[in-house]
């Protein structure tokens, strides 16, 4: 009985692994997205609505491991070397994921940098696009207050 609840830990785990790969896999793409000179906005939207599909899925994944293993670690505990060798697989994927989940967090973080840059770029442009439409807008309620007739003078004496 034992033995089938660690493989379905295993089964779990393997699962985690895919689905780490796969946000991996969009934090590449979103990388590329943000390198690009023209930033394509509903490109990187899809790329975030789909990494957190598979965020949610690898919530639910470690809570179903998480619930499974709280049930049976008492057991596991007292016979430990019955099952050594699944344990010992079980521990190697929680280091892969380890592993990845770091690599992920490394590259989300890039992103995050890269991301908050071109949004700051953004708003130092619009920024000055304020600046303009309000001095054109200050100017033109200016002029248009004033209105003076043509006037002549003559310099000469």
């Amino acid at each position: 009985m034992l033995g089938s609840y660690l493989s379905i830990l295993q089964e779990s785990l393997e699962k985690k692994l895919d689905v780490l790969g796969h946000i991996e896999e969009i934090g590449q793409v979103q990388t590329e997205i943000l390198k690009k000179e023209t930033f394509d906005m509903e490109a990187f939207d899809r790329t975030v609505d789909e990494k957190d599909a598979f965020v949610t899925e690898l919530i639910k994944l470690d809570e179903g491991f998480e619930s499974l293993y709280d049930r049976i670690k008492e057991e596991l505990a007292r016979d430990k070397s019955s099952y050594a060798g699944q344990i010992k697989h079980l521990q190697k994927l929680i280091s892969e994921i380890t592993d990845k989940n770091v690599s992920i967090q490394a590259e989300e973080s890039r992103n995050k940098a890269m991301l908050e840059n071109y949004f700051a770029k953004e708003r130092q442009g619009l920024g000055k696009v304020r600046k303009s439409s309000n001095a054109a807008y200050g100017y033109y309620k200016n002029m248009n207050g004033k209105q003076t007739d043509s006037v002549f003078l003559d310099k000469k004496k």
